[in-house]
Protein backbone atom coordinates (compact mmCIF):
# COMPACT_ATOMS: atom_id res chain seq x y z
CA UNK A 1 0.00 0.00 0.00
CA UNK A 2 2.03 2.94 -1.21
CA UNK A 3 -0.58 5.41 0.10
CA UNK A 4 -1.80 5.25 3.68
CA UNK A 5 -3.41 7.38 6.36
CA UNK A 6 -1.64 5.88 9.37
CA UNK A 7 1.29 3.57 9.81
CA UNK A 8 3.47 2.09 12.49
CA UNK A 9 6.86 0.37 12.29
CA UNK A 10 8.63 -1.78 14.88
CA UNK A 11 11.79 -3.85 14.57
CA UNK A 12 13.98 -6.11 16.67
CA UNK A 13 17.37 -7.70 16.17
CA UNK A 14 17.56 -11.43 16.82
CA UNK A 15 20.63 -13.70 17.10
CA UNK A 16 19.54 -16.04 14.29
CA UNK A 17 20.11 -16.35 10.58
CA UNK A 18 17.47 -15.10 8.18
CA UNK A 19 15.92 -18.52 7.52
CA UNK A 20 15.59 -19.40 11.22
CA UNK A 21 14.16 -15.96 12.00
CA UNK A 22 11.61 -16.20 9.18
CA UNK A 23 10.57 -19.67 10.32
CA UNK A 24 9.99 -18.24 13.81
CA UNK A 25 7.89 -15.39 12.37
CA UNK A 26 5.70 -17.94 10.62
CA UNK A 27 5.46 -20.29 13.64
CA UNK A 28 4.81 -18.00 16.62
CA UNK A 29 1.42 -18.71 18.19
CA UNK A 30 -1.15 -16.38 19.79
CA UNK A 31 -0.38 -17.80 23.26
CA UNK A 32 3.25 -16.70 22.83
CA UNK A 33 2.33 -13.07 22.15
CA UNK A 34 1.71 -12.08 25.74
CA UNK A 35 -0.36 -8.97 25.09
CA UNK A 36 -2.35 -10.26 22.14
CA UNK A 37 -5.22 -12.04 23.87
CA UNK A 38 -5.77 -9.56 26.73
CA UNK A 39 -5.79 -6.55 24.39
CA UNK A 40 -8.05 -8.29 21.89
CA UNK A 41 -10.47 -9.17 24.72
CA UNK A 42 -10.43 -5.52 25.75
CA UNK A 43 -11.17 -4.47 22.16
CA UNK A 44 -14.21 -6.76 22.03
CA UNK A 45 -15.36 -5.85 25.55
CA UNK A 46 -14.57 -9.35 26.81
CA UNK A 47 -16.54 -10.98 24.02
CA UNK A 48 -14.42 -12.80 21.52
CA UNK A 49 -15.93 -12.43 18.06
CA UNK A 50 -13.65 -15.03 16.58
CA UNK A 51 -11.69 -17.60 18.47
CA UNK A 52 -8.06 -18.08 17.53
CA UNK A 53 -6.48 -21.40 18.35
CA UNK A 54 -3.86 -20.38 20.96
CA UNK A 55 -1.37 -23.10 19.92
CA UNK A 56 -1.61 -22.52 16.16
CA UNK A 57 0.64 -20.11 14.25
CA UNK A 58 -0.89 -16.66 14.67
CA UNK A 59 -0.47 -15.62 11.04
CA UNK A 60 -2.29 -18.79 9.91
CA UNK A 61 -5.10 -18.08 12.36
CA UNK A 62 -5.42 -14.52 11.09
CA UNK A 63 -5.98 -15.89 7.59
CA UNK A 64 -8.92 -17.91 8.94
CA UNK A 65 -10.69 -14.85 10.40
CA UNK A 66 -10.75 -12.55 7.42
CA UNK A 67 -7.18 -11.55 6.67
CA UNK A 68 -5.78 -12.47 3.30
CA UNK A 69 -2.19 -13.10 2.29
CA UNK A 70 -1.25 -10.27 -0.04
CA UNK A 71 2.33 -11.25 -0.83
CA UNK A 72 5.19 -13.44 0.27
CA UNK A 73 8.84 -13.68 -0.53
CA UNK A 74 9.56 -16.99 1.25
CA UNK A 75 12.29 -16.68 3.82
CA UNK A 76 12.20 -12.88 3.65
CA UNK A 77 8.77 -11.25 3.92
CA UNK A 78 5.06 -11.94 4.33
CA UNK A 79 2.27 -9.37 3.91
CA UNK A 80 -1.31 -9.86 5.12
CA UNK A 81 -4.25 -7.52 4.85
CA UNK A 82 -7.87 -7.05 5.78
CA UNK A 83 -10.69 -4.75 4.83
CA UNK A 84 -13.21 -3.76 7.44
CA UNK A 85 -14.82 -1.20 9.67
CA UNK A 86 -12.23 -1.67 12.40
CA UNK A 87 -13.57 1.23 14.47
CA UNK A 88 -16.72 -0.77 15.16
CA UNK A 89 -16.19 -2.54 18.53
CA UNK A 90 -18.84 -5.17 17.83
CA UNK A 91 -19.90 -6.85 14.65
CA UNK A 92 -16.63 -6.09 12.90
CA UNK A 93 -16.16 -8.50 10.05
CA UNK A 94 -12.98 -7.91 8.04
CA UNK A 95 -13.57 -8.63 4.38
CA UNK A 96 -11.06 -10.62 2.39
CA UNK A 97 -11.38 -8.76 -0.91
CA UNK A 98 -10.56 -10.67 -4.07
CA UNK A 99 -8.56 -7.67 -5.22
CA UNK A 100 -7.31 -5.85 -2.16
CA UNK A 101 -5.45 -3.13 -4.03
CA UNK A 102 -8.46 -1.92 -6.03
CA UNK A 103 -11.14 -2.29 -3.34
CA UNK A 104 -12.73 1.16 -3.00
CA UNK A 105 -16.24 0.67 -1.56
CA UNK A 106 -16.93 3.70 0.65
CA UNK A 107 -17.05 3.29 4.42
CA UNK A 108 -14.16 0.87 4.91
CA UNK A 109 -10.50 0.86 5.79
CA UNK A 110 -7.83 -1.32 4.25
CA UNK A 111 -5.10 -2.55 6.60
CA UNK A 112 -1.87 -4.25 5.59
CA UNK A 113 0.77 -5.66 7.92
CA UNK A 114 4.08 -7.25 7.05
CA UNK A 115 6.95 -9.04 8.70
CA UNK A 116 10.28 -8.63 6.91
CA UNK A 117 13.47 -10.41 7.89
CA UNK A 118 16.85 -9.09 6.75
CA UNK A 119 20.39 -10.15 7.62
CA UNK A 120 21.97 -7.83 10.20
CA UNK A 121 25.48 -8.52 11.45
CA UNK A 122 25.63 -11.87 13.23
CA UNK A 123 21.84 -12.17 13.22
CA UNK A 124 18.75 -10.80 11.58
CA UNK A 125 16.48 -7.81 11.91
CA UNK A 126 12.76 -8.49 11.98
CA UNK A 127 10.63 -5.51 11.04
CA UNK A 128 6.85 -5.26 11.09
CA UNK A 129 4.97 -2.41 9.52
CA UNK A 130 1.25 -1.72 9.63
CA UNK A 131 -0.39 0.62 7.12
CA UNK A 132 -4.05 1.62 6.98
CA UNK A 133 -5.97 3.71 4.45
CA UNK A 134 -9.65 4.67 4.40
CA UNK A 135 -11.66 4.15 1.25
CA UNK A 136 -13.29 7.57 1.60
CA UNK A 137 -12.95 10.72 3.72
CA UNK A 138 -15.54 9.62 6.30
CA UNK A 139 -13.93 6.18 6.77
CA UNK A 140 -10.54 7.85 7.13
CA UNK A 141 -11.94 10.19 9.78
CA UNK A 142 -13.51 7.28 11.71
CA UNK A 143 -10.36 5.20 11.48
CA UNK A 144 -8.12 8.04 12.64
CA UNK A 145 -10.29 8.50 15.76
CA UNK A 146 -10.14 4.75 16.36
CA UNK A 147 -6.36 4.76 15.78
CA UNK A 148 -5.92 7.51 18.34
CA UNK A 149 -7.62 5.24 20.89
CA UNK A 150 -5.84 1.97 20.01
CA UNK A 151 -2.45 3.09 18.70
CA UNK A 152 -0.59 2.40 21.93
CA UNK A 153 -2.19 -1.04 22.29
CA UNK A 154 -1.50 -1.85 18.66
CA UNK A 155 2.14 -0.94 19.10
CA UNK A 156 2.32 -2.96 22.32
CA UNK A 157 0.99 -6.02 20.49
CA UNK A 158 3.54 -5.64 17.68
CA UNK A 159 6.42 -5.26 20.16
CA UNK A 160 5.13 -8.23 22.16
CA UNK A 161 4.88 -10.23 18.93
CA UNK A 162 8.50 -9.44 18.06
CA UNK A 163 9.62 -10.45 21.56
CA UNK A 164 7.70 -13.73 21.22
CA UNK A 165 9.61 -14.43 18.01
CA UNK A 166 12.91 -13.72 19.81
CA UNK A 167 11.91 -16.00 22.74
CA UNK A 168 10.98 -18.77 20.31
CA UNK A 169 14.42 -18.48 18.72
CA UNK A 170 16.27 -18.50 22.03
CA UNK A 171 14.31 -21.55 23.26
CA UNK A 172 14.73 -23.47 20.01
Amino acid sequence: MPEFDVHEVHSLWVPANQEEAYDAVMAVAAREVRLFRPLMRLRTFGRSERVLAPQAPLLEEMLKIGFTQLAERPGEEIVVGAIGRFWSPTGNRPIAAPDFSTFAEPGYAKAAMNFRVTPDGDGSRITTETRVVGTDAEATKKFRRYWFAIRLGSGAIRRSWLKAIRRRLSEG
